[in-house]
């Protein structure tokens, strides 16, 4: 035996096991195994009607933001590079062929759910939802009453011909492919957009068209599709002729738009620009039925440019998105129970609280805020005794997701126009899907004076921090206010984030100089305790799984728990693979995407993989590191992906308080990762299980167990 000899092969196997692409899942395909556990929620019995419902509505939201935005840019990327690291060997192409096969049986999955389960229980639950030829003769007068009165004045039809060229169609409109004959027997085709300002479900009963108080009262739910009425009153849109037939289609559009040939003088402008841009991507998905003859798919085909790879045909044509509106019925009794999220003791004051008493306790020590579980009110609290104290002299902020009438901003803009606060705000306007918003939200508080910078060109900011520079007797002191999540309370009720109150000196010195970084100019590289990206976090972190792996050499002890929603950085998952080799112990907590492959021999048997899906949508990132007993724990917006730590300006936390990072580790970290939780389990072929029954004992859902700690 010759162990150096034994030493270098058991190395170089590692090493191939590492540098083998089948041990890198690819990200796409790991989105649609994550779109298919929410698919799972939907179907999941032990979940409330309406509640199932709404996990319907959202796949489908999730899967045509999933084409918008990665099929989009797939399509961009169509190209294979050469030398370039693909995880499971798979090209841009053959990922698109992947994502056809996986998506095509997601979405028929889901219309089945709805069909063939979902709409016969509403119905027994006494919510029902008719086809047109389903409906009474009363019925039928209402409707058709209401079609004359609000829906016919919208519609308008397009006509295609030598006259009339191809009708433009809207990205995720619902459409009708119209073929009608004149009085000489030509046939002429017509495009009817359904319109979205409208519902997509009608109310059917009297009592929805009753404006008396009495009627009002009358709680009945029955509904009809929209597009059912439209289709029965064509007839209406074309006088004179006749309507042969009629076929839905949806279109979704390639989102992901190149702005490198826009000039940048102005980022506002650019911005602008892009939405515009986008509303005339590339077709990446054409939803339509099976009875829609070759001879009308064709005419769509040819002028909308479709490639037939994204030609998905269906029974009907089901747009799960517009499910949202029957899970808003008011039925208590088929939805999760509502809450009332708690204030933590620290913030417990009288209802006429000063300022001075809010800010003293942040003094006495950091406060946590564990969302939706623990009230967002007191980070608007915050930005609240901020504008009105007169000893705080200045407010910065990022804002990401605000959302709209946000109280947040009603902050910023109290302390600028009503007390002169010197207030300064970076709105990103790259925020996908919300650039429309955050424009509209620049240019107000713009406005009323605030210092708005919009982001930087290259790179998303997307940290979540607020600074308060406040005078304090001769002294200056910084209240920061940081967090997992978006300063947005609409979402702090649905997603699961977490946010910290601090007055330390170091991380109110490392705000300040960030936000120099991000209004003005600066290449500060060095931060005293934040962890910055794309500045040093990337290293920062690889330097922390080092550190762990040095020291499990040492005393055995490795331990690495890393809770986030979606971990694809090459870089860092070979670093974590190298750490299992080494023998520390690595649970990850990964609600989404995972590109990581636990449980394969001599490569990650000390990884393990979970997700939890339910009722709110897990999105804190918490990265704990045992580190021989010195506990580190950070927290905050970047999830481990290239996006995050490359093109986007992150900011990642430390827990310093010994009774915090107890609380994170005993009471969140440790309950996600017992054996009785609800949760999947990623197996060593990529593929999830779902937790089993133990023998003794119901599964605990972990976010109900939080709801009943508070």
């Amino acid at each position: 035996m010759n162990p150096k000899k034994d030493v270098k092969q058991n190395l170089e196997s590692h090493s191939a096991l590492i540098d083998d692409p089948m041990n890198y899942i690819n990200r796409e395909l790991s989105m649609l195994k994550f779109q298919r556990r929410v698919l799972f929620e939907a179907m999941n019995p032990e979940n409330p009607l309406l509640e199932r419902v709404r996990f319907l509505g959202l796949l489908g939201s999730i899967m045509d933001e999933f084409f918008m935005v990665r099929v989009g840019g797939l399509t961009m990327e169509n190209t294979t590079k050469k030398g370039h690291f693909y995880f499971e060997n798979l090209t841009p192409q053959m990922q698109l062929q992947e994502i056809r096969k996986e998506a095509h049986k997601l979405i028929r999955d889901a219309q089945e759910c709805f069909e063939d389960e979902l709409h016969p229980l509403l119905t027994q639950a006494g919510i029902d939802i008719y086809h047109y030829a389903d409906l009474n003769k009363a019925q039928r007068a209402r409707v058709n009453a209401y079609y004359k009165e609000v829906i016919f004045p919208v519609l308008t039809p397009l006509a295609f011909d030598p006259g009339h060229p191809f009708p433009y169609i809207s990205n995720l409109s619902y459409n009708l492919a119209v073929l009608v004959e004149d009085p000489n027997g030509m046939r002429h085709f017509a495009r009817l957009k359904v319109p979205g300002s409208l519902p997509h479900f009608l109310p059917v009963h009297k009592a929805a068209y009753d404006a008396s108080p009495r009627a009002k009262r009358v709680k009945k739910h029955a509904f009809v599709w929209i597009c059912d009425v439209i289709l029965e009153n064509l007839g209406d849109l074309f006088p004179g002729m006749k309507v042969l037939e009629a076929h839905p289609f949806h279109v979704v559009r390639n989102a992901e738009v190149e702005l490198q040939g826009l000039e940048v003088m102005d980022l506002l402008e650019v911005m602008e620009e892009s939405v515009r841009r986008r509303r005339f991507g590339s077709v990446v998905r054409l939803l339509v039925n099976k009875d829609m003859p070759d001879y009308v798919l064709k005419i769509l085909v040819d002028n909308l440019n479709v490639d037939p790879q994204f030609i998905y045909t269906y029974e009907r044509v089901i747009v799960l998105r517009h499910l949202v509106q029957i899970s808003q019925v008011d039925r208590p009794d088929l939805k999760f129970p509502q809450f009332s999220p708690v204030t933590p003791q620290a913030l417990k004051m009288e209802r006429d609280h000063t300022p001075e008493q809010f800010f003293a306790a942040i003094r006495r020590s950091d406060i946590m805020l564990h969302h939706p579980y623990e009230s967002f009110d007191p980070v608007v609290d915050f930005l609240h005794h901020a504008a009105i104290d007169p000893d705080v002299l200045a407010i910065k902020q990022t804002l990401y997701r605000v959302g709209r009438n946000s109280p947040v901003v009603k902050a910023l803009l109290q302390a600028r126009r009503d007390y002169g606060k010197q207030v300064a705000v970076l709105v990103e306007l790259k925020a996908r899907f919300d650039e429309e918003s955050n424009i509209e939200w620049a240019k107000l508080l713009e406005q009323e004076g605030v210092h708005v910078t919009y982001g930087l060109m290259g790179l998303k900011t997307h940290s979540k921090i607020a600074l308060v520079v406040r005078k304090e007797d001769e002294h200056i002191r910084r209240y920061v206010h940081m967090a997992t999540g978006n300063y947005n309370h609409i979402t702090a009720q649905l997603y699961e984030d977490i946010g910290m109150f601090t007055c330390d000196d170091a991380i109110g010195a490392d705000a300040t100089d960030l936000f120099n970084f991000l209004t003005g100019y600066s290449s500060k590289e060095d931060y005293r305790k934040l962890m910055v990206a794309p500045v040093q976090m990337r290293e920062e972190f690889q330097d922390l799984i080092r550190q762990e792996i040095a020291n499990h050499k040492k005393h055995g002890d490795g331990r690495i728990i890393l809770k986030m929603n979606a971990l694809v950085d090459e870089g860092l998952i070979r670093s974590l693979y190298q750490a299992s080799q080494a023998g520390v112990q690595v649970d990850l907590i990964v609600r989404g995407i995972c590109c990581l492959l636990p449980g394969v021999a001599g490569l990650s048997d000390n990884i393990r993989v979970i997700s939890v899906v339910g009722r709110f949508l897990e999105h804190s990132r918490i990265y704990y590191f045992h580190n021989h007993g010195k506990e580190i724990i950070y927290m905050g917006s970047a999830d481990l992906m290239p996006r995050n730590l490359n093109q986007r300006v992150e900011v990642l936390f430390p827990v310093e308080s010994e009774e915090l990072i107890r609380h994170l580790r005993d009471d969140v970290l440790e309950i996600y990762l017992k054996k009785k939780i609800k949760a999947w389990e990623m197996q060593s072929d990529g593929d999830y299980d779902y937790a089993q029954e133990p023998d003794k004992g119901e599964l605990i859902d972990v976010q109900r167990w939080f709801l009943n700690q508070r």
